[in-house]
């Protein structure tokens, strides 16, 4: 069974349990300034993990592409990727663990076809400080399900990490209590102490799979575990069990309605079934590997690293482009913008001197052309934006060359003194001058190695590890700058920003009347204190322009125009006249807010809310500021006053 295939059953087998398919969210999360993309199934889905309830019912599932950069510097292993396909099944105050469990665990051995005896499973082992109990129902449950297959699974109290690498793994022990770093969910960091107040929070049950073959490397921890990051371990699958709310004075209670919320990774469990440990021998990543073999003529199994970094930065580049996404210098485009010169980089290595978007992001869309039309829908536009990056870069490629040569003048000699004054040796190229060549010009330190030796410029001992270290402190100082925008969670739905969202409504509706049909948005962020709109325009906006949208939306605002919702069928709203955003996939049943009166309304547009009652309350809208966001994308920065 190949991925695609896993990925249909999935759902196939969801729908037949009374589950509603949801469509995909956009890999750029609207109107959520907390997050640069979506990391996770269950993210989009939060508002109603917390209590709204959802168009689609109380049983949902689907398959929700996400990205994670913070596994850029990871890829490369064969499991690591930035993009991935997350298959997910909730419930909203319905069932528990007595159905997702066994559900889970027949659509793995019975449906995919896994072999029971390579799966290892976790509960919670507990939490005395916080009154949280042994997750018993869960181990009971695990115990029946392997039972029912020939497997008498011996209970393991593992703990701790520390403890778990000390305390390794015994005979036929198939069930692993873990400690709440481990087993247990909330937002941010794992943990009940780190749990937001208000925040839903509970115990989580794991799915390992064991490759054989795979040696345990010490490295990580003196024996092997199920949680153990050596490799022979894969988890696969993960049922958290949202049970609890955070309080401010009582710690940690009961949720009216308990929820769960499944995530599994689709690549992984391809590659589990395909009982093989290296994730880019499934079929929605070889296809990219032979092609790479073929434009290279260099073989997989001699240049693996490169070759898994290009394949997986193409995917993220693809969809993030299709999501609408620009390359640029902040943002979600300075992300895209790094995957597309990593991957080009790495295609030089291969001898790929040019060609690489258009040879290889077809093979990526017809991957997905049938799980996810807008791939194919969005093709040539998305050629046409990483095409462009592409030639950019090299042009920096080529200019980093005259930079290397002209730098030669400054590369020390060995022995020469503090004064500058030269001695008999060789040309010496030190892992700061490679540094500066690749932050100033975006020169690869590979091609500086090979170009040294090309010029006979010797490279010091210690290049590398100097260069990992300058780079390791500029990591530092760009988490430092970013801390916090990776974390997932809800946008502050205080008074304050819940007028600022109806308002940026109103201005997106303004510009598309100023400016014409073809304004699309590309994003907002949201805040107490602004809103920070992003959409489509060739051209800055005009003083006069941006006058004439202020007078629109004050305009709007002093009618006092009322502010009403309503949810109907997807197709109804749009051949109605709703305005979705750009990239975005709905569901059967939608959410559509109306302003004005719906006969003839200021606008109308899908979205989930929340927002003002009437407009009156909005105060003067003002734009304080217009500039360039990316290629081809405007951004206006407006206040209420």
């Amino acid at each position: 069974m190949n991925a695609s295939e896993i990925r249909q059953k999935y759902l196939d087998f969801f729908k037949a349990k009374d589950h509603t398919i949801i469509p995909r969210a956009n890999l750029v999360p609207q109107d959520d300034p907390t997050t640069l993309f979506t990391g996770s199934g269950m993210q989009p889905l939060l508002p109603y993990l917390l209590g709204q309830k959802h168009p689609s019912g109380t049983r949902l599932v689907n398959s929700q592409t996400c990205f994670r950069a913070e596994d850029i510097d990871e890829v490369g292993d064969n499991r690591h990727t930035t993009f991935f396909e997350m298959l997910g099944n909730w419930s909203l105050g319905e069932y528990f663990k007595a159905e997702q469990l066994p559900w889970l665990f027949e659509f793995l051995t019975d449906v995919v076809g896994l072999d029971p005896t390579k799966l290892y499973v976790t509960a919670l082992i507990g939490d005395d400080t916080y009154k949280i109990p042994r997750d018993t129902e869960s181990v009971e449950t695990w115990t029946k399900l392997f039972k029912d297959k020939g497997i008498d699974p011996k209970v393991a109290e593992m703990g701790s990490e520390a403890d778990s690498y000390n305390r390794g793994i015994k005979p036929d022990e198939r069930i692993f209590l873990y400690d709440v770093k481990k087993n247990w969910w909330n937002r941010g960091e794992k943990g009940p102490r780190t749990t937001p107040v208000g925040d839903p929070c509970g115990p989580s049950a794991e799915v390992f799979y064991l490759f054989d073959g795979i040696e345990h490397d010490a490295k990580w921890g003196m024996h092997c575990h199920p949680n153990c990051d050596c490799g022979r371990f894969l988890e696969i699958a993960n049922s958290v069990f949202m049970q609890y709310v955070k309080t401010k004075d009582d710690g940690l209670v009961d949720l009216p309605h308990k929820n769960v919320d499944f995530g599994g990774g689709l690549e992984r469990i391809a590659a589990a079934a395909l009982d093989n440990s290296d994730v880019f021998k499934i079929s929605l990543m070889w296809p990219i590997i032979e092609k790479l073999e073929q434009i290279s003529g260099k073989k997989y199994q001699d240049h693996v690293e490169a070759k898994r970094i290009i394949a997986d930065h193409m995917r993220s580049a693809v969809f993030m482009a299709c999501d609408g996404v620009m390359p640029s210098n902040t943002g979600q485009g300075y992300v895209l913008r790094r995957l597309l010169r990593r991957a080009i980089r790495r295609g030089h290595e291969l001898g790929i001197e040019q060609g690489l978007i258009r040879e290889v992001a077809p093979v990526v869309a017809n991957l997905y052309r049938d799980a996810y039309p807008e791939v194919i829908k969005h093709e040539d536009k998305v050629i046409r934006i990483l095409e462009h990056e592409e030639k950019v870069f090299r042009q920096t490629l080529r200019k980093g060359l005259r930079e290397f040569d002209k730098l030669r003048l400054e590369f020390l000699h060995y022995g020469s003194e503090k004064d500058g004054s030269e001695v008999e040796g060789p040309l010496l190229l030190t892992g700061e001058l490679i540094f500066k060549l690749f932050d100033t010009y975006g020169f690869p330190p590979e091609l500086s190695a090979e170009e040294a030796g090309k010029r006979d410029i010797q490279l010091a001992d210690d290049w590398r590890e100097n260069f990992d270290q300058l780079m390791t402190e500029q990591r530092e100082r760009s988490r430092t700058a970013t801390k916090g925008v990776f974390k997932g969670g809800l946008t502050d739905q205080s008074d304050k920003t819940i007028k600022y969202h109806t308002a940026t409504h109103m201005l997106y509706k303004a510009l598309r009347t100023v400016l014409g049909d073809d304004v699309e948005q590309r994003g907002s962020n949201i805040t107490p204190e602004r809103t920070r709109f992003d959409f489509s325009h060739h051209g800055k906006v005009t003083p006069e322009q941006q006058r004439e949208v202020e007078k629109i939306v004050n305009d709007a605002i002093k009618a006092d125009l009322p502010v009403t919702f309503k949810e109907m069928p997807t197709k109804e709203a749009l051949d109605m006249g709703a305005r979705g955003h750009f990239g975005e996939k709905y569901g059967d049943t939608v959410k559509v807010y109306t302003i004005g009166d719906p006969a003839k309304p200021y606008s109308m547009e899908l979205c989930g809310g929340p927002h003002v009652e009437h407009t009156g309350v909005l105060g003067h809208f003002k734009i304080i500021k217009e500039e360039a966001s990316s290629a081809g994308v405007r951004r206006i920065k407006a206040i209420l006053e």
